[in-house]
């Protein structure tokens, strides 16, 4: 009877047992499925978020050059989409990046793209440029959708005497007008069309800078048709170099100039005769054609990009440091974006600088050309006769390293210059123009060689064209700068 009662009492003990046991499981299973849901998003948070842009030095450029960008990044998204056929053309895109600019990628967390060549451009402005977008302040300018607009376009290629003939579509033969006929519209508020007679008025006593290649040529020349509907300038420039125009409103005691800067820094050419030979990059050194003529003017538009994939050689210190599609072996070959980024970074030191200048600099930002089928010199064309909407278009992955890198160079430009009091703002005209693949020349534009076969061109904007919405944003942002002054 004791062993009995001895026995029955174990087994009451390992029954109690293995019932606590069941029971702390069970409680510890409903503490995790209670917890993991509350905090998951601040976990996921604190192992995905993005590194925070530190200055870099010299020693940790080079390991710049390769952007690395995380599913929560504020500026992208992952997205994958078929490749279109080219019976296509009004239907989703993937633009082909340049097979000789393939990169190591790396990408944290969801946000990994596997292919490492379709990447979504999602852009946030909260601290870099922003506007006031009919009178609305919090108002992001730079997120919304192209929308049609009846009363376009403002001008012709026969009421503006400044359209270039690479850029008069009109005049070689265009058969569709459809692309004229649209406005951006913000998400969250109206953007005013440009109006000439209120923008003379609001820059009279001004002057205005352009600085950067024939894309910045190109914007000025949108803004001078646009004033030529009011006004006409007086063409005062001092020399036959047509890289260098200053033209004043004399009425509005207003003037604009552009200066010729494709790479931002002091260059050589190899050779004179011919712009297709490799340049001389120096890329620690000012370029002083602009950075000694700016200093005065109230307001300064900087912008580059598509010169930077073209055959160069790297200086720093005047020594070799790297070529772009040399031929040389003995000499490290790099990708654009090493150039790019440290181009970038003088010109905000040459800004930086200046003793005098109390202007607001605005940073254009990189826009990307819309090739199709083929790369610009291989039968590449954009053919397309409306925009995309914002879901619709797909960023290739040289296209995006260079916003990012400008991107950067931009936070650190700025966050120096507001030590020393200069302003700068940015003007991100990146997705907005990546959505208009129907803006382009392709073929209908000539030099004034006509019999010359050329490339088709979808870098630069037929005028009149979407660029002219540029004039929009720019009235605005300078609305933003002045109501903070």
């Amino acid at each position: 009877m004791k062993l009995h009662a001895l026995n029955e009492g174990k087994i009451q003990l390992l029954t109690r047992r293995k019932t606590s046991s069941k029971i702390a499981h069970i409680v510890l299973l409903t503490l995790v499925i209670t917890i993991i849901p509350i905090y998951y998003p601040y976990i996921r948070y604190i192992l995905e978020k993005p590194i925070s842009i530190q200055t870099p030095t010299e020693d940790n450029l080079e390991a710049q050059t390769i952007t690395t960008l995380s599913h929560h990044h504020p500026l992208y998204h992952s997205h994958l989409q078929p490749t279109v056929q080219k019976e296509e053309y009004d239907q989703k895109v993937v633009v082909t990046p340049k097979t000789k600019e393939k990169r190591k990628r790396g990408r944290r967390g969801k946000g990994r793209n596997k292919g490492g060549s379709e990447v979504l451009l999602k852009l946030t402005h909260n601290s870099a440029g922003g506007g006031s977008g009919g009178g609305h302040k919090s108002c992001d300018l730079f997120s919304g959708e192209w929308v049609v607009n009846p009363e376009g376009p403002y001008y012709t290629n026969e009421t503006c005497w400044a359209i270039q003939e690479h850029q008069n579509c009109m005049k070689y033969g265009r058969p569709d007008r459809d692309f004229l006929k649209w406005k951006w519209k913000p998400n969250d508020c109206e953007l005013p069309v440009f109006d000439p007679l209120k923008f003379l008025e609001m820059m009279q006593g001004k002057s205005l800078a352009f600085v950067g290649d024939s894309v910045a040529r190109n914007h000025m020349q949108s803004l001078l048709c646009l004033l030529s509907r009011v006004a006409y300038p007086n063409d005062v420039t001092n020399s036959n170099d047509q890289n260098f125009k200053r033209y004043e409103y004399p009425e509005y005691n207003f003037n604009i100039s552009i200066f010729w800067s494709p790479y931002l820094v002091n260059t050589e050419r190899t050779d004179q005769q011919d712009v297709t030979k490799p340049f001389k990059l120096y890329l620690d050194e000012f370029d002083e054609s602009w950075t000694s003529q700016i200093e005065d003017f109230n307001y300064v538009i900087i912008s580059s990009g598509q010169w930077f994939f073209r055959p160069t050689m790297f200086y720093s210190n005047r020594l070799v440091v790297g070529c772009l599609y040399c031929s040389e072996s003995n000499i490290r070959h790099r990708p654009a974006t090493f150039s790019y980024r440290r181009a970038w970074r003088t010109a905000f030191r040459a800004i930086n600088n200046l003793k005098r200048f109390k202007g607001v600099v605005f940073l254009r930002s990189f826009v990307p050309s819309h090739f199709e089928g083929g790369e610009w010199d291989k039968g590449g064309d954009c053919i397309r006769t409306k925009p995309f909407v914002s879901n619709e278009s797909v960023m290739a992955d040289y296209n995006l390293e260079m916003y990012n890198t400008q991107l950067q160079e931009y936070k650190i430009g700025e966050r120096e210059g507001r030590k020393k009091g200069v302003k700068f703002s940015f003007m991100d005209m990146t997705q907005v123009m990546q959505m208009r693949p129907d803006g382009h020349p392709s073929k209908y534009g000539h030099g004034p060689l006509q019999n010359v076969t050329m490339a088709n061109d979808c870098v630069h904007w037929c005028l009149p064209g979407p660029i002219d919405s540029w004039n929009d944003f720019l009235v605005e942002l300078i609305k933003r700068e002045e109501s903070i002054r």
